[in-house]
C-alpha cells in the first residue's frame, strides 16, 4: 500500500510575507443539524470544541471545527486519528440524520505568514480583510482568483487556506505571486 504524501511537499516561498504548502492535516465533512444536542455532543467528543458560530472557527490544539454552511462543519483532527474520528461519530449520532466523510485526501492547506497576510489575502479573494471586518477565529469560504478555498486567521499575521488537492499548484503559485517582494501596498498592514 502507498504512503499518503502531501501536496507539493512542504514547498516553500519567502516574500514580504512567508508562504508553506503544509502538510497532511485530517479533514471530515459533517453534515447535519447544527443545533442537535447529539451533532454537538459528537463534534465536541472529536474535536474538544463546540460547534462554531456561523463564519467562525474554533480550535483547541491540533483539532477543530470550522462552519462551512447552516448543515455542515469541517472538522479539522489530526491526520492519523481520521478514522477513530469518523467512528466516534458514526456511534454517536446513529438514530440520527447526518453524512460525515473523510475528505483529507482532497484537500491541501497552506499557511501564509508576516506583516503582509491581509494584502496578500486582499488582493486574492473578495474578503473584507480590515482589522476590524476580520480577525482571529473567523472563517470565511470564498473563491481565490479561479478557485473554491477557506480561509482563517490562527494568530494575527498568519493566515490558513484551504482548498482542492487538484489545485494546489496553482493555489500556490498564487499565494507566491501576491507576496513577491515589492508588491506590499501596506494598506492593510
Amino acid at each position: 500500500m502507498s504512503e499518503p504524501t502531501s501536496p507539493l511537499a512542504g514547498a516553500k516561498y519567502e516574500g514580504f510575507a512567508g508562504v508553506v504548502a503544509m502538510g497532511l492535516q485530517g479533514m471530515i465533512s459533517l453534515r447535519g443539524d447544527l443545533g442537535a444536542e447529539a451533532l454537538g455532543k459528537a463534534v465536541k467528543a472529536v474535536t474538544g470544541v463546540d460547534v462554531p458560530a456561523p463564519r467562525r472557527i474554533a480550535m483547541k490544539g491540533e483539532t477543530g471545527a470550522a462552519w462551512m454552511s447552516p448543515d455542515e462543519l469541517l472538522l479539522l483532527v489530526p491526520y492519523a486519528d481520521v478514522a477513530t474520528a469518523l467512528e466516534r461519530l458514526h456511534e454517536m449520532l446513529a438514530g440520527t440524520h447526518f453524512l460525515a466523510v473523510d475528505v483529507s485526501d482532497a484537500r491541501a492547506m497552506f499557511s501564509v505568514d508576516g506583516q503582509g497576510v491581509r494584502e496578500i489575502v486582499a488582493k486574492l479573494m473578495p474578503v473584507d480583510m480590515r482589522r476590524q471586518a476580520f480577525g482571529e477565529g473567523d472563517f470565511r469560504r470564498t473563491r481565490m482568483a479561479q478557485i473554491p478555498a477557506a480561509l482563517w486567521m490562527p494568530q494575527p499575521d498568519r493566515v490558513q487556506i484551504i482548498c482542492f488537492r487538484s489545485v494546489a499548484e496553482y493555489a500556490f503559485n498564487l499565494l507566491k505571486g501576491a507576496a513577491a517582494p515589492g508588491g506590499e501596498v501596506g494598506h492593510l498592514s
